[in-house]
C-alpha cells in the first residue's frame, strides 16, 4: 500500500518514512506549498496512494482544497488531521491496511 501526507513537518518526513517501510508499505510526502509545479505533483502524489493524509495545522489553505477536490473526483475518502505524529501515522496506516484486507474481493 502507497500512503500519501499532504502538509505536516519537513523534519518529520524520515521517522514517517522509516515507520510506514518498517509496516511494508511506502510513504510520499508533499509539503503543502503550491508554486509551480506542486499541484501537478499533488495530483500525482493523490493518483499513486491508496491512503491520503491531509495535515491541516502546517498546510497551505490551497493544498488543502486543492487535495479534498482531488480525492473527491476519485471518490476517495479524505483522512483529515490537525497534527500527524508517529503513533497517528501508524495507527492510520494499520486501519487502512485492515479496512483493505476486509473489503470483498480482495
Amino acid at each position: 500500500m502507497r500512503v500519501g501526507i499532504v502538509g505536516g513537518l519537513d523534519r518529520s518526513e524520515q521517522s514517517y518514512q522509516r515507520a510506514v517501510r518498517a509496516m511494508g508499505h511506502e510513504l510520499e510526502h508533499h509539503t503543502g506549498y503550491m508554486r509551480g509545479h506542486a499541484s501537478l505533483e499533488l495530483e500525482r502524489l493523490v493518483d499513486r496512494s491508496d491512503l491520503v493524509v491531509i495535515v491541516t495545522e502546517v498546510n497551505s489553505h490551497g493544498a488543502v482544497q486543492t487535495t479534498r477536490r482531488l480525492l473527491r473526483e476519485r471518490s476517495r475518502p479524505a483522512v483529515l488531521v490537525r497534527k500527524l505524529g508517529l503513533s497517528r501515522l501508524v495507527a492510520l496506516v494499520e486501519d487502512h491496511a485492515s479496512a483493505l484486507a476486509a473489503a470483498p474481493g480482495r
